[in-house]
């Protein structure tokens, strides 16, 4: 969501200046977190003003309905019917020619089946676990550095990352 966050305040920002620049009223001054915060967490006056701007036909309107219509990913529980949405998604964000929103598109391409692996883990493991192993595995590769040979290494690893299952050799010297 990040992602999409970045890419749609590239596209207001885009848009505001090219409507200064043109003379025309500057209808998207001041409406940044109007697109950025989640429909829910508005203010009722926030509300209003995002209905108002909804209205129009702006690059921007647009790329907010696409990041709120992809919010339905997350609901679907098989990896098949998530991957033919998130499939379909790609297809209409590519054909919306709005740049941010294509690169987004183009990276969701490429971590299809990553995305996806979510689905199939049935929603029960979230990316944080597994980037907090790597961010040690990096730590202690770094640590590493007057290792002599990669068994030490791997001893190392296997004494930071906790109660994985150590090698017989564990404790014996070289």
């Amino acid at each position: 969501m990040t992602h999409f966050n970045k890419a749609i305040d590239k596209v207001r920002a885009a848009e505001a200046r090219e409507l200064e620049r043109k003379g025309l009223e500057p209808i998207l001054k001041n409406s940044r977190w109007l697109f950025l915060k989640r429909r829910e967490n508005l203010t009722a006056q926030q509300d209003t003003s995002l209905a108002t701007l909804l209205q129009y036909n702006l690059k921007t309107v647009r790329s907010y309905l696409l990041k709120e219509d992809f919010q339905f990913f997350w609901s679907y529980r098989s990896a098949h019917w998530a991957g033919w949405f998130l499939d379909r998604w790609c297809t209409r964000a590519m054909r919306s020619r709005i740049e941010p929103i294509t690169h987004v598109a183009k990276m969701l391409r490429r971590h299809r089946q990553l995305i996806l692996n979510w689905f199939r883990a049935k929603k029960a493991f979230s990316s944080g676990i597994v980037e907090g192993l790597n961010a040690k595995a990096k730590l202690t590769t770094r640590k590493a550095y007057g290792y002599k040979t990669f068994e030490t290494l791997e001893l190392a690893l296997y004494h930071n990352l906790g109660v994985l299952p150590e090698p017989e050799i564990a404790h014996s010297f070289f």
